[in-house]
């Protein structure tokens, strides 16, 4: 959960994750068996993502463009991470999601779909949106 979180919330990981776990334990009678638990568990922190994001743009008053994650874990990071954040960073929230859950945390498509409560057609389409933005700025040299 918090990995997850990570890359799409940035610093306010630990604190979605939390309350993501708080809110599953006090609605777990809410749980209807479909699908994996993991999963509705994650929705719950992904909705949390969403709605904390709906909330600071209301507050800020943002006009347009998108969040860019900032990891606050305090370990040194690998060239490899690094240039891996920079990537995601350049994607949508959404498409940062999809490649997450999909190639990072073993996700099916269909499990991805679920945690973000889109349709499945809708998640491989930020899957392979996401891949093609990725791709291409590998190709450009390296995120912008």
């Amino acid at each position: 959960m918090r990995a997850f979180l990570s890359r799409v919330a940035g610093s306010d990981a630990d604190d979605l994750a939390q309350e993501a776990f708080v809110r599953a334990w006090t609605r777990a009678r809410d749980y209807r068996g479909q699908g994996s638990y993991a999963a509705w568990v994650m929705g719950i922190g992904w909705r949390l993502f969403l709605d904390q994001r709906r909330t600071a743009r209301r507050r800020e008053g943002l006009a347009a463009g998108e969040d860019v994650p900032t990891s606050s874990d305090p370990r040194p990071a690998s060239d490899a991470a690094l240039d891996a954040e920079r990537l995601l960073a350049g994607l949508s929230p959404q498409e940062r999601a999809a490649l997450t859950l999909c190639f990072g945390h073993g996700c099916s498509h269909g499990e991805a779909a679920e945690i973000m409560g889109v349709p499945l057609g809708t998640l491989k389409s930020l899957v392979l949106r996401g891949r093609a933005k990725a791709q291409k700025m590998i190709g450009e040299g390296g995120p912008s």
